[in-house]
């Protein structure tokens, strides 16, 4: 459900040289309960008018929107995100498509519509008067530009890219801007694959959408009257509309303008050779339709039609997870209505956004993002007792919203992730096999690595002895814990020092056990796929060299003392050293830094686990970078 505030309606007079229009400026907070890591900020509405894809100018410490309306282009100082002021609209074809691009101080605008390429001298700004003239070609095609769906400019070269319409069979038509970029040089063609609808070009490098071929095409464009096809890639949806390029040039993201698509990356590293990363839905079964994508830095800022943008962090490629959103439109499922594009290159890093027609409007919205980074969770899911790869596993993070869930692929690899920091349970499973739960602590930037063996469905049995270190002798009541899969315990030992656990799962299990006087025992990783039998020793694993002279610190051997372990709520930790300066850290199962301490005095005691869920966790001591003890920590939970 979409709640929405009520907002207030102000008629705004544009400036001097522009129309009237009626803008609806909305000055308070809109609540989108499903938009995240995003801010609204404000919106312009333009009764009676679509509107088709944005781009952005800065120019003297301002940023303008410049936006593709159905009569024209319209610029938009948006400088205080929060109260937008339209400079003009500039008349053009009266046409629902318009694309627009700039080079240096001009743009360049293209439309369905015909006349050409509309360029646009936007020095003058903030004033509305400002000169333009329709190319519609020179030379060899003088005259003969007309309807053009789409253009990218190469920036580097100098080179203007106008594509669809009706000349070469809606190929692409190549303009150098670098000795006039007011008047443009026709100087070549791309038509060897036919209909190019959209496209990115860098360095004399194209990436040619042929959405009806279903394809993009990488081709070398270095010379113009003949230009190389390096290779083509078809994509998920075969119906390609757009594609941009990552910062490092190694990855190329692509959008297919079809229900229920993706945003897929490719590595293109070697153009030879394109291989398939990975590609991301922004709703999972809304059938929504995706169509722009743009790269800034680590993320993506992609228009989704009915479901607004998304913003995708990018930075392993091989693994999109979606950081941010915001939903522009209402209606939700499939369709090419709602959000036709994003500007996403702002110094200030506002984005802006169009929805082609609300209740016969279009609208501009302006947005202020907070780019985060993804917190990361791959691994390879494997068989217990084979160790073969297992296909199709289920990996879930119960308790994300929405329900974050993978399959592990053929090599058993899966790689996921999500937005939100914090301690969330992984559940791993698939049929015929025990479930595998974990808590994990997602952390942003941070790739946790979580390989997980899952072992056939039976029961089985644990049993043992304990006994002391120190003599062999059976130690009579201590208490052992079986943590792993499923948590059993504590359980007490007879008079021979033995205990048992029945009805245990296969998998791979902690065995603890302790004793007053004894210390901790612990045998770490124990595998069990069929009826075990283990030996117990209690002695404190990790001992400090006779930098303490015996009998003179009630420490006995180590520097470290736990009051109670396992413990519920906290445990105190005493420790005494032969020096300052020392750091206590304490480690989860997955060697993660839950808590970090610098110990004051050679002497002391700290207190530890009271924002701990309950699990194994590792006490390490570091002093003057080398690690003087280790101890295991188990926390249970609350009773």
């Amino acid at each position: 459900m979409r709640l929405r505030s009520a907002l207030p309606a102000i008629v705004q007079r544009a400036s001097a040289g522009a129309s009237l229009v009626t803008m609806l400026l909305l000055t308070t907070f809109p609540i989108f309960a499903q938009n995240i890591n995003t801010a609204f900020r404000s919106k312009l509405t333009y009764p009676g008018q679509t509107l088709a894809n944005v781009w952005g100018y800065e120019s003297r410490g301002r940023e303008y929107a410049l936006v593709g309306g159905a009569q024209g282009l319209i610029i938009v100082d948006i400088t205080n995100p929060a109260a937008p002021q339209q400079i003009v609209q500039i008349p053009g074809p009266n046409n629902l498509w318009k694309e627009i691009k700039t080079y240096s101080h001009y743009a360049y605008i293209t439309s369905e519509g015909g006349q050409g390429i509309q360029i646009v001298d936007l020095t003058e700004l903030p004033s509305p008067t400002l000169q333009s003239h329709f190319y519609k070609g020179d030379g060899a095609i003088l005259n003969q530009l007309n309807t053009i769906h789409a253009l990218h400019i190469d920036e580097t070269k100098g080179f203007l890219y106008a594509w669809g319409g009706g000349l070469f069979g809606g190929g692409a038509k190549i303009f150098d801007l670098k000795p006039d970029p007011y008047n443009p040089v026709y100087v070549g063609k791309y038509d060897q694959l036919g209909y190019i609808h959209d496209g990115y070009v860098d360095n004399d490098t194209m990436y040619s959408c042929h959405i009806y071929a279903g394809q993009f095409a990488i081709v070398n464009m270095a010379n113009k009257s003949a230009p190389e096809l390096i290779n083509t890639q078809t994509t998920p949806g075969a119906f390609v509309h757009n594609t941009w390029i990552t910062d490092d040039r190694r990855t190329i993201l692509a959008t297919d303008e079809v229900n229920n698509s993706f945003l897929s990356a490719w590595d293109v590293s070697d153009p030879t050779d394109i291989k398939f990363l990975d590609k991301i839905q922004s709703n999972p079964g809304s059938n929504s339709m995706v169509h722009n994508t743009y790269v800034r830095g680590n993320w993506a800022v992609t228009s989704w039609y009915k479901d607004g943008f998304t913003i995708v962090d990018i930075t392993r490629p091989d693994n999109l997870i979606q950081v941010g959103n915001h939903d522009t439109y209402a209606p939700s499922g499939g369709g090419s209505e709602g959000c036709w594009g994003v500007y996403h290159n702002f110094t200030s890093g506002n984005i802006i956004a169009s929805n082609i027609n609300v209740g016969g409007a279009g609208e501009l919205w302006v947005i202020t993002p907070n780019y985060v980074r993804a917190c990361y969770l791959e691994g390879k899911i494997t068989h217990g007792i084979t160790g073969a790869a297992l296909q199709g596993a289920q990996i879930q993070v119960i308790g994300s919203t929405p329900l974050l869930q993978e399959l592990s692929a053929a090599n058993g690899i899966y790689k996921t992730g999500q937005q939100a920091e914090g301690y969330y349970k992984v559940r791993v499973s698939k049929t015929g096999f025990q479930d595998f739960e974990t808590l994990v602590y997602f952390q942003r930037g941070e790739v946790i690595v979580l390989d997980v063996p899952l072992f056939p469905t039976g029961m089985l049995n644990v049993t043992g002895t304990v006994v002391s270190h120190e003599d062999g002798q059976p130690v009579v009541n201590a208490t052992v814990w079986l943590y792993g899969a499923q948590n059993f315990g504590p359980v007490t030992t007879n008079a021979a020092g033995s205990f048992s656990f029945s009805n245990i799962s296969p998998g791979n299990y902690d065995i603890a056990a302790s004793a007053p006087g004894l210390g901790l025992g612990m045998i770490s990783g124990q595998s069990v796929v069929a009826n075990t039998n283990v030996l117990l020793e209690l002695f404190t694993t990790y001992r400090r060299d006779a930098v303490i002279e015996h009998g003179k610190d009630n420490f006995e051997n180590s520097f470290l003392k736990i009051a109670q372990n396992p413990f519920e709520s906290e445990t105190v930790l005493a420790y005494q050293l032969p020096v300052e300066g020392a750091a206590l850290m304490v480690l989860n199962g997955l060697g993660q830094t839950m808590q970090k301490l610098v110990l004051t005095g050679s002497a002391g005691q700290v207190s530890l686990g009271s924002d701990l869920p309950a699990g194994l966790y590792f006490v390490v001591l570091n002093q003057e970078g080398k690690t003087l003890e280790v101890l295991k920590m188990i926390k249970n939970a609350n009773r």
